[in-house]
Formats: structure tokens, sequence, C-alpha cells
């Protein structure tokens, strides 16, 4: 049996000739080869050479009226053999070796499948050609006389628009959710989970190192998953400045096989030590890819599929420029200041002193953030996609709570999924105060489930205490006036007055004596003195918690 070659089909989605065979106005039927569901029509050709070969780019559903058919007796095999009659042909040694040289042809040259038209020369289809396509696995389909051959060509067109159509549409589905993963709290993950949803395998994000530092969907087998670790060191960026092979760099073993089992590279090449920016395998039914994030750092996206619909590469694609852009060391101008600022710190410079060095002038005032992720410990990634959101790259990454310094006319705003404390606007003289407020901040939003709180937006004092420590006091404090409500009422409505007996007694809409009554009694179950100012501030704190 000919070894057919890979077709080179073209960039556009194929058509299952199961939905070609679902037309019901084309009434086409399978009488011979696999029937398999998925396999691809790529276009529709018409053909009556005795040898197609030569015509065939692969991937065609080929269709002929077996006009280059011989005739059953007396007639040679070759092409230009007298075509029979209408219902001449038969079986015999003559036809079944011209059957069978002429399906092989087929497959060498990637056909998909062959339809063959009843009319107007043959009546039925030859048995000779059915045994050959069954022997060789190549799908026969019988065309009516009602069909015509451009009604079948028309048919695959117009499924092959309804799928480019689905295409685009997944595509496009495909990049609004991954972006709007990115966007989120935890980007990385979330845009892993996306792209494993959409494309209904496994995503992983390799380190420098090659750990895996996240993944998301299918757990693949244990040979697939060591098999997509050697795929995505084989374009890892850090292999670009690598020695050439014949100097010591050894190419892993699933990457050597990829080359031989028809695994494919792009646009880059191994020549010379470097790296490709995209690799693709497969093992067993999965298919691997991976693609280098960027052209520093090392991060690697690798991506394992049970199988590859159309679009999977530009969702990945577009899955690998975000993940680049969360995990891209930007090597710029600032970060060198950056790191110039970092290393005068810690050699003993004053705050001012290296102010200047964060690209603002030595006056300018700055904003400390402090925030905690929902329901978990921040991470790296999130605290730099942090950072982004609030418009800055200065983020520090603590065990629990991320610190963001922020120029003060940038006014940051709750972020989801994001619990944030803000310090008053303060020079670099007076970050370390702004921190400890901020700090504070944060513990007042925690307490009262608010997503962001700044630093003097509420009474001082409370700013101070977080709120279960002050209901905590309030209850024990206001303890003895528990069994009289009315009393605990009156005493703050008095408190809140300065202490106005008439006026105490108007708004509670009772007689002035039972005001002093009550407050006389709030005074002897408090032991307390009412006329001391820090005990009516103790108190108004207390009943304000109430």
């Amino acid at each position: 049996m000919p070894e057919s070659h890979a077709p080179a089909v073209p960039p556009t989605p194929p058509v299952p000739l199961s939905a070609l065979l679902a037309r019901e106005d084309l009434a086409l039927r399978q009488i011979a080869g696999p029937a398999e569901p998925d396999t691809a029509i790529h276009w529709a050709h018409t053909s009556e050479m005795a040898d197609p070969y030569p015509y065939l780019l692969g991937g065609e559903l080929l269709l002929t009226a077996g006009v280059h058919v011989p005739a059953p007796a007396g007639a040679g095999t070759g092409a230009g053999a007298a075509p029979a009659g209408p219902g001449a042909a038969g079986s015999g040694d003559g036809l079944d070796a011209y059957f069978d040289g002429y399906v092989a042809r087929i497959v060498a040259a990637g056909g998909a499948a062959l339809g063959f038209g009843l009319a107007p020369v043959h009546d039925t289809v030859p048995p000779a050609l059915v045994a050959a396509c069954d022997a060789y696995g190549l799908p026969l389909l019988e065309v009516p006389p009602q069909t015509t051959f451009s009604g079948v060509a028309r048919a695959v067109w117009q499924l092959m628009a309804q799928a480019r159509l689905a295409e685009l549409r997944r595509v496009t589905d495909a990049q609004q959710s991954l972006a709007a993963a990115a966007s989120r709290p935890d980007p990385v993950p979330s845009v892993l989970r996306q792209l494993a949803q959409r494309t209904g395998g496994n995503a992983v994000l390799y380190g420098p190192d090659g750990t895996e530092l996240a993944s998301a969907g299918r757990e693949p087998a244990r040979e697939v998953r060591a098999a997509l670790a050697e795929l995505a060191d084989v374009v890892r960026p850090a292999r670009r400045d690598a020695a050439p092979p014949e100097q010591g760099v050894r190419t892993p073993p699933r990457a050597a096989a990829a080359e031989r089992t028809g695994g494919e590279t792009r646009p880059g090449d191994r020549a010379g030590g470097t790296a490709p920016t995209s690799a693709t395998d497969t093992l067993g039914g999965s298919h691997l890819a991976a693609y280098a994030l960027g052209t520093a750092g090392g991060f690697v996206l690798g991506v394992a599929v049970p199988r590859r619909d159309p679009g999977d590469h530009t969702i990945a694609s577009v899955a690998a420029v975000l993940l680049s852009l969360l995990t891209g060391e930007q090597q710029s101008g600032a970060g060198a200041a950056r790191s110039s600022a970092l290393v005068r710190l810690l050699l003993g410079a004053a705050p001012e002193e290296v102010a200047p060095l964060l690209g603002r002038g030595a006056e300018a005032r700055w904003l400390v953030v402090h925030a905690r992720p929902e329901g978990r410990l921040p991470d790296a990634m999130g605290a730099s996609a942090l950072g982004a959101a609030l418009g800055s790259p200065l983020a520090d990454l603590g065990r629990d709570v991320v610190r963001v310094l922020v120029p003060a006319e940038r006014e940051p705003v709750p972020q989801p999924g994001w619990t944030l404390g803000v310090s008053e606007a303060a020079g670099p003289r007076d970050w370390p105060a702004a921190d400890a407020q901020a700090a504070r901040a944060l513990a007042r939003a925690r307490a009262t489930r608010a997503a962001l709180v700044r630093h003097g937006a509420r009474p001082g004092l409370e700013d101070l205490v977080p709120r279960a420590d002050a209901e905590a006091h309030a209850r024990a404090l206001l303890a003895p006036l528990a069994a009289g409500p009315a009393l605990a009422e009156t005493l703050r409505t008095w408190l809140s007055l300065h202490g106005s007996w008439d006026r105490t007694a108007v708004a509670l809409d009772v007689h002035r004596n039972t005001v002093r009554q009550r407050i006389a009694r709030c005074a002897a179950l408090l032991e307390a003195d009412l006329d001391d100012p820090d005990v009516r501030m103790e108190l108004w704190f207390a009943l304000r918690q109430r």
C-alpha cells in the first residue's frame, strides 16, 4: 500500500463528512470505507482523470462519474481506454487492478473521500471500486442522479462558511473571556482556567526553572504531563542564548521525537542553540503545544488538549500574550532607577533623598495602600497586577498583605476581590506614618466589610480601633444598662445634646425631672462621674458602637 503524504490543506475550518451526509437535499449515501464522523473535508474537486494524484492537494472530496473507468472486457487499464457505456461496469481481474491502483493514488495524494455519481455513465457503483475503498480505508459516497457535483461542491462551501463563522465567534468569545480574566484579582490562574475551559484541555504555566507555577483544567496522564514539560523546555526563552547543540546543549528526548513524528516549531529554529517561540507535538490522542512568554524571564505556557479544533492555536496565542504581560519583567530605565533607589535605602540614604529616583520630585506626595485579597493569601503575580490596576509598579508583597506606593494624584478605587486601606497623602519623610495609617484603614475596612477605607474618612478614634474590639468594649461598658433600654437611650441623647436637661426632655418627650432621674440612675449603675469629660467621651464612643 503506498504511503500517503501529509495533505497541504488550506487554513480554513474543515467540514465533517457526517455533516455532508446529513444534508437531505444531497441524498448522499456512504457505501464503503470507515464510517468516521470526524473525517474532514477541506474542499470538493471533480476529476475524470484515471490518475488524479497530480491534481490533488489533499483533504478533497473527489467527485467522479466514472468516465475514466475502462470497459470491463477487452480494454486495458490505461488512462486512454474507452469508457464503458451505461450499466456496463462489472467486476473482473482487470477492473480489480484498475480500481486498486486508482484508489491507492487518491489515498497517496491525501484525498479525504470519493464520491461516485450514478449518472450518466454508470447505473451502479462498480463492486470492484467498493472493494478497493474498503481495502484502503477511503470513504466512498454514492451520489444519486438528481444530485449534481456542483450542488455537492456548493454544500461543502456553505458548510465551510458556517464553520468559519462559528470559529470566529468562538475565538472572539474566548478573547473577551481571556481579557476579562486578565483583569481579575488573580489574573494568571483566571487566564489559565479560561484557556482550559475554552480548549477543553489542560493549561500549565511553567517557571524559568521548569517547575509548574499554576495549572487548570483536566489533569492529563503522567506521560502527557512529562511530554508537555519537555516540549516547554524546547521553547524556553533562556535557551535562546544557549550554546549550539554540538557544544553540549542537549535536545530533550520528546523534542527530538517531535521532530521525527511531525511536531512543528515556529517561528524560530534550533540552529545555533536558539529556541522557537512555539512548538507542537502529539502523544497518543493528545495534542500538545508550548508557547514562550516574551523574550526574557523563561516563563512558558503549555497546553494539552484531547483534540485540536480550529481556532485553538489562536485562542492559546491570545492567552500567551496576556500571560506575557502579566509575568514579564520590564527591564527599563524606570526599573533601573527603582533598583538604584532600593540600594541607596539599604545603604542608609533617607527616603527624601531617593524619592526623585522614582520619577517624581522630592516634594511629591504619595499614598500608601494596604491590600488583602478575599479568601486567600496574596501572591507575587496578584501583587503585580494590583499595582498595575492602581497605577504604580511600586508594590511590596508581604505574608498576608500587599503594600503599594501610589502617586497622590492617582486616586485609588475599589478593586474586585481585594480589600483596601488608603493613607493620607504624605511626602517621603512621612512614609512610615502613612504606612501605619494604611494598616489601620485596612483593619477598619476588613472589620466593616468595606471594599476601601481611607484614613480620616471617619472619626479618628473609630479609625484607630477595630470594630470587633470596639463592640466588645461597648458591650462590657454598657452592660449595667442592659436591663433598661430607656436608660441607654436617654444617656445617648443627653450626651449628644451636651448635657442639656431641657433639650433632652423635649427630644424624648418626657419631663425634665424624668431625664434627671434617668441620668442619675445611669451614673449609679455605671459607677461613673458623668461630669468628667473623659467619662463622657468614652461613653459616647461606646453608645455609638451599641
